[in-house]
This record gives C-alpha cells, sequence and structure tokens, in this order.
C-alpha cells in the first residue's frame, strides 16, 4: 500500500538515470521500481542499494555509483526477495561527492512488492511449475526409507521425498562447486583447523562427488565491511604458488582424514557411486601458476588437480574477472595455453568469475567441454555482477559443457525457488548443459541449498517442479559426469 501521507509520485525508470535524470528537481517525489541490496547482514534494514538486477550475494554489490541508489528509508524495511516498488523524496548529489555516491532516494517506503519477473526468457512447463506456489510446499528435513510423514508433510510430499531417493540412488550425483570441511582460510591453513564432517553428510543424502576446492587468491584479497570480495594488494613474487602447495595440502588432508574416494578419471567417475562420497580436487583460480605452465603439470600429479577455475576475485595472468575492471581484453595468451594444456592434460576448465569476452576466447580454443561452476540468469546482469546472460550461457552450452546454478537465498528464498532458477537456465540452454553448483561453505549469505543431507530435498523438488526422473538426473550430476568422462578419458 502507498504511504499514507504521499501520493503516488512521478516513476522515474533506470534508463532515466543513465540519461541523468534530466528534469527532476532536488526533492521531487518519485517511485522506481528495483532490488533491494543490504550493505550488512540483516532481515530489515534503513540504509540499503535499489539495483536494477537482483544482487546474488553482497560480494557482488555494485561498485559503479552511477548504476545503483542510495535508499535512506523512513523506518527500517524488510528485505524483500523479489522487486520493490519504492516511492520517496529524489536527489542527486554533486558531481565531487567525496564517495563516489550519485543518486539518493530518501525517506522511501514500499509503495508494492512485486511479483519476481521473468526476465524477458521464454518461460518452459518447468519454470511455469516452479513458480506456482502453491504447486510445492517445502518439504522438511529428509527422513528415512518407509518412515511415516512428518507432521505436517502430507503423505504427496513424502511420497516425492521417497522418489526423490530412489532417483539419487541411480544417478552419480555431483556437486560441481565445494568448499565442504572447512577448507577455505588462511588461518585454518596455517593451523591445520580441524574439519567438518563432509563424508557423512555426503553419504546421508547421497552426493557421490563434490568438486572441492582450493581458493588460489586468499592471501591477496579481503571483504569489505559491505560484504564485497575485492583484490587488496598485489602478491610478492612466490607468495601465491607457496600458498597453493599449502592450500592443496589441507584438501588432501581432509581426503585422508576423512577417507573420501578421489576421482581422476573416467573409471573412477564411474564408480563414485559405488565407492562411496569422493572428491575431484579442484581450484578456484589458477593464481598459484605465476604465469609458469609446468605448475600446471605439478598441480595435475602431485595433487591429482583435475577442475581448474581460471579466475577468482583478482584479474591475473590468465584474464579478466566480472568483479573487476578488465585489463586483458578477456583471455590472455597464457590463459589460452593454459585451457589447452588442460585440454590435453584431462583437467576440466572452469571459466566461473570470467568476463563474457574471457568466456568467448576459452570457447575459441578448447577441445573439450567447458564448465561455468557457478552462478545464475539474467537477462541484464548489472555493471559487476556475477550473474550472467542467456548469450554467456550459450556460449558455454555450445561447447557442450555444463552451468552449475549456485544457491543463494538473496536471489533464490528457498528451495522451491531454487528449481525455478534450475529451471530457467534449462529453458535458455538445454536439459544437457545445467548441473548444481552450491558453492558449499563458501557462499557470505546463507543457501537454499546449503548441506548435502538436503540432497533428497532438491530431488524430490526438481521432479515436484515437472523434470522427468532422466533429466533431474542429468542435473544432479550426469551432465558433468559426461564432461568429466569427454575431459579426463
Amino acid at each position: 500500500m502507498p504511504h499514507p501521507l504521499h501520493p503516488p509520485g512521478t516513476l522515474l525508470d533506470w534508463p532515466d538515470l543513465a540519461r541523468g535524470a534530466a528534469g527532476l528537481a532536488q526533492g521531487a517525489e518519485i517511485e522506481i521500481v528495483g532490488w533491494m541490496a543490504p550493505v550488512e547482514p540483516g532481515d530489515r534494514h534503513g540504509y540499503f542499494l535499489l539495483t536494477p538486477e537482483p544482487v546474488c550475494c553482497r560480494s557482488c554489490l555494485p561498485t559503479d555509483p552511477q548504476t545503483c541508489i542510495e535508499v535512506f528509508a523512513r523506518e527500517p524495511l524488510p528485505m524483500q526477495p523479489t522487486p520493490v516498488r519504492l516511492g520517496g523524496q529524489w536527489h542527486r548529489l554533486a558531481d565531487d561527492d567525496p564517495a563516489g555516491w550519485r543518486w539518493q532516494l530518501r525517506e522511501a517506503w514500499i509503495v508494492a512488492v512485486l511479483p519476481r519477473p521473468d526476465d524477458g526468457l521464454r518461460l518452459g512447463r518447468r519454470m511455469m511449475l516452479a513458480a506456482a506456489p502453491l504447486l510445492y510446499p517445502a518439504i522438511a528435513a529428509a527422513q528415512g526409507p518407509g518412515e511415516q510423514p512428518r507432521p505436517g508433510e502430507s503423505p504427496d510430499q513424502a511420497q516425492r521425498l521417497e522418489q526423490g531417493r530412489q532417483l539419487i540412488a541411480r544417478t552419480v550425483t555431483v556437486d560441481i562447486h565445494s568448499h565442504a570441511g572447512r577448507i577455505l582460510g588462511i588461518e585454518r591453513v596455517a593451523n591445520r583447523s580441524p574439519f567438518t564432517p563432509v563424508t557423512d553428510p555426503m553419504r546421508e543424502g547421497g552426493m557421490a562427488l563434490a568438486c572441492l576446492a582450493m581458493v588460489a587468491d586468499t592471501p591477496v584479497i579481503r571483504i569489505l565491511p559491505e560484504g564485497r570480495i575485492v583484490p587488496a594488494r598485489q602478491p610478492e613474487p612466490g607468495e601465491l604458488y607457496d600458498w597453493g602447495r599449502r592450500a592443496f595440502e589441507r584438501v588432501m588432508d581432509l581426503v585422508r582424514s576423512q577417507k573420501l574416494a578421489v576421482v581422476t578419471n573416467a573409471a573412477t567417475m564411474a564408480s563414485a557411486r559405488r565407492s562411496g562420497p569422493a572428491v575431484a580436487v579442484s581450484a578456484e583460480g589458477a593464481d598459484f601458476l605465476e604465469g609458469r605452465i609446468e605448475r600446471l603439470h605439478e598441480a595435475y600429479a602431485t595433487w591429482k588437480l583435475r577442475h581448474l577455475q581460471l579466475t577468482h576475485y583478482r584479474v591475473n595472468e590468465l584474464g579478466d574477472i566480472q568483479t573487476e575492471a578488465p585489463q586483458h581484453g578477456g583471455l590472455t595468451s597464457f590463459g589460452a595455453e593454459v585451457v589447452r594444456v588442460c585440454n590435453r592434460l584431462g583437467i576440466v576448465v572452469d571459466i566461473a568469475h570470467g568476463t563474457l569476452d574471457l568466456v568467448k576466447r576459452a570457447a575459441s580454443v578448447t577441445t573439450r567441454p567447458l564448465v561455468l561452476s557457478h552462478t545464475s540468469l539474467s537477462n541484464r546482469p548489472a555493471a559487476r555482477s556475477r550473474l550472467i546472460s542467456p548469450e554467456h550461457a550459450r556460449i558455454v552450452a555450445q561447447t557442450g559443457g555444463v552451468i552449475g546454478i549456485w544457491p543463494p537465498t538473496t536471489i533464490f528464498k528457498d528451495m522451491a525457488a531454487y528449481v525455478g532458477g534450475i529451471a530457467r537456465m534449462v529453458d535458455a540452454v538445454g536439459i544437457d548443459h545445467v548441473g548444481i553448483g552450491s558453492d558449499m561453505m563458501g557462499l557470505l549469505s546463507p543457501a537454499a541449498f546449503g548441506n548435502y543431507r538436503q540432497l533428497p530435498e532438491l530431488a524430490a523438488a526438481l521432479l515436484a517442479a515437472g523434470f522427468k526422473p532422466d533429466d533431474a538426473g542429468k542435473v544432479l550430476g550426469g551432465n558433468y559426469a559426461r564432461v568429466f568422462t569427454a575431459t579426463t578419458g
């Protein structure tokens, strides 16, 4: 409902900002539709940003003040997972504002909470089913086969959950991007901190394989107070190589301590379902190479590296990233050499975090399918966003590759919404090119899929949203297993 003291004002759209919002007087009462992006944790905020596209997590808050609006609310407002129409007093700051801000909405209130748009994408049957609010009430925590429905759970929900378990039992399930076990962090690596359980949640939920990733640029990035992850300094010569060796060793310590199998080729991938929970050793960022290709051979032989993400949160020797200004025009010559050597050795190439130009060149170089391990779809990604456009997604799919959908609650408020995001990517690129990339224990926000014990719930949600069992199996791991097999032989 409109605020009782303020009648609706002039409706401003985002192209008006690009044109300088000409003609608007200071303090003019306006309304504008956008997405609420908090700069601090919490459910209600008196200060936040309004953006033209959803922000996947606080690390992806806009860096260009001209692409968003500072909002100062009359009273703390509840953060909404869908677009909102805000009313308030319009203010344009001076061009020399010391913080670089340009637009403000003051004394703001929520005029209306709007349904999530389809972003102009074609909505297939799965998406329409997934979006139906009464179709799929939340399924409770997984229960054992043959148990009676839990309180508040219908027999249909219990049956769907059992069908999800049966599907998992015959599928090589894969999480394309994971940091499970709390393997991350300089202090954890230095102090050899205890791991959190990985094997038991994977076994209980039915997750056969996790691509377990060290993070290659950890010593030189930092999290700002507002939650953005940025490069903090240039590394010293040899620093990231030394860090990489210690980070890989922590991954292997977890493998040994929790008795996880390591998948290295097509044969071990095929047996992952039978041999118990397994990992594919992965690196988020190739910064440990420091421009030296022989270190890729070393990581392949010594650490059993089989999944390499080229870039992370710093522009490195391989190319540009989505969250910083480009410096190389995409993939560098060294980056192209790394792609070719990965193809020859049998290492999956992951282009997550890379710019569209990087992805285009990687696709032109590779002879194997590419993977983009963790993202989601937007028709018009904001500047410096980690979301990707349909064009971006289709380039990956055209290599025969797979795009992993991640589950931050800043985008997908619950499991049903997460499945809706999966369905939307399927409608954009096809059922053979979508997977699950949870970013387990790596997100800065809560996750709709944040524990491997929830896997039966995810499988049930896919079935409830209209996915056929074979198609759901592709999303749950079959597509990545195909890419891994085609790459490693």
